[in-house]
């Protein structure tokens, strides 16, 4: 379960020249993650993404909660936060407070930049032990768990399809990754209210060092509008999926 959510946290979550200069307005967005397994679907877990402008910079939020059946068995409540830099569109800061059952940590990444490199330095801390840090580095652009999000709203999906797939670095707060996007093309979905809306298809992947896979492939689906808004997510499970719908007014 620990996992799971985690993944959630993070999808809902490259060349720079496939980026947009795309501007955000202070924007709430609601969801439900709902896992299958067999005929059972059941409503586990509920997370908002927020975005503010503040000023220089946007303040983004991720806060995600199991609902009080699955707080009985595995009692989540994470959050992630992070500062973008408004006219680059590049992180400054990100950190994931964690608090799982019994587990309580937090992962701080600060963001550096050099003419042709990103570093961050991360501190990741955690209650009874030392804490730890590290120094990761990488060429080009590399964007945290929260602000790549943002990054895949404003693709250049025209271009995207053009080139069939796009790749960036993400520091995860304790490792570099590199996450490809494949473009999968233009679908109808229906959604948890039985709405149907026409959206891009990606399907993304995370490796470490760009060999050994960090999680299992994802896809999802973008709305076609202006807005850009992530509508369905879709992740396999050992046994079963679960899927993180959209909830417009929730």
């Amino acid at each position: 379960m620990k996992k799971r959510i985690y993944i959630i946290c993070v999808i809902l979550m490259c060349c720079a020249n496939a980026v947009l200069g795309g501007r955000f307005s202070d924007e709430s967005l609601n969801y439900q993650i709902v896992y299958h397994w067999g005929l059972i679907w059941k409503h586990a877990a509920n997370a908002t993404l927020e975005i503010k402008d503040g000023g220089d910079n946007y303040d983004a939020r991720l806060h995600a909660r199991t609902l009080s059946w699955v707080d009985k068995i595995y009692k989540v409540r994470d959050t992630l936060y992070s500062t973008i830099e408004k006219d680059a569109f590049v992180p400054l800061k990100y950190v994931k407070a964690t608090h799982e059952k019994g587990y309580v940590a937090r992962d701080i990444v600060e963001f550096s930049y050099t003419d042709s490199a990103t570093i961050g330095r991360c501190v990741r801390i955690r209650k009874g032990k030392d804490n730890v840090e590290k120094i990761l580095e990488t060429e080009g652009e590399a964007y945290d768990m929260l602000s790549i999000f943002y990054v895949l709203r404003i693709l250049d999906m025209e271009k995207l399809a053009a080139e069939g797939s796009y790749k960036t670095t993400v520091f995860s707060g304790k490792r570099k990754e590199t996450l490809n996007i494949k473009y999968v093309g233009v679908e109808n979905i229906k959604l948890r209210d039985k709405s149907k809306h026409d959206a891009y298809h990606i399907k993304f992947s995370f490796t470490q060092e760009g060999k050994k896979k960090s999680s299992d492939d994802m896809d999802t689906w973008i709305s076609m509008d202006d807005s850009r808004i992530p509508l369905m997510l879709r992740g396999s499970l050992p046994i079963g999926e679960v899927r993180v719908y959209y909830a417009k007014g929730d």
